[in-house]
């Protein structure tokens, strides 16, 4: 089978821009939309790993300040271990963009990154040839919830 190169689209530039209008918990919980949305490509692959699931729902705790960022972060970390040994690319990329979402409560510039995870999952999930088709799509998704975010 041809493998995929990840292509990303210019509206990943938008999807920064749009980011900084966001406070820390906000980017959390809209991190976590973005793993949560390619989850099922780690549990269909790696369907007794809750790694990945346990670190969105750490990210969306740490937002309602339920946990403390180390609780976050210990739940990034198992996420990243996932991610190594999940053997599938898109599976792999799907754990990271958990880890990245749990991640965040740490530091805002992981937000970014798990959304660059979910688009490379969505690529490496799809044929080569509708790779791009598939980066856009997300990536589209992707502006939307910030943009429908920043006006609530």
């Amino acid at each position: 089978m041809e493998s995929v190169t990840f292509k990303d689209t210019r509206k990943s530039k938008d999807i920064e821009a749009a980011l900084k209008q966001l406070d820390h918990r906000t980017l959390v919980a809209w991190a976590a939309e973005c793993a949560e949305y390619v989850l099922p490509l780690f549990e269909r692959q790696v369907p007794n790993d809750d790694r990945p699931r346990r670190a969105i729902e750490a990210g969306r705790a740490w937002a309602r300040k339920e946990i403390s960022m180390s609780g976050a972060r210990a739940a990034a970390s198992a996420a990243h271990a996932a991610a190594r040994d999940a053997g599938n690319a898109a599976a792999t990329a799907a754990a990271r963009a958990a880890g990245h979402a749990a991640a965040t409560a740490h530091a805002v510039v992981h937000a970014a990154h798990a959304a660059t995870y979910a688009a490379k999952a969505t690529a490496y999930a799809a044929q080569p040839s509708e790779a791009a088709a598939a980066i856009a799509a997300i990536r589209e998704w992707q502006y939307m919830q910030v943009i429908n975010t920043v006006q609530k």
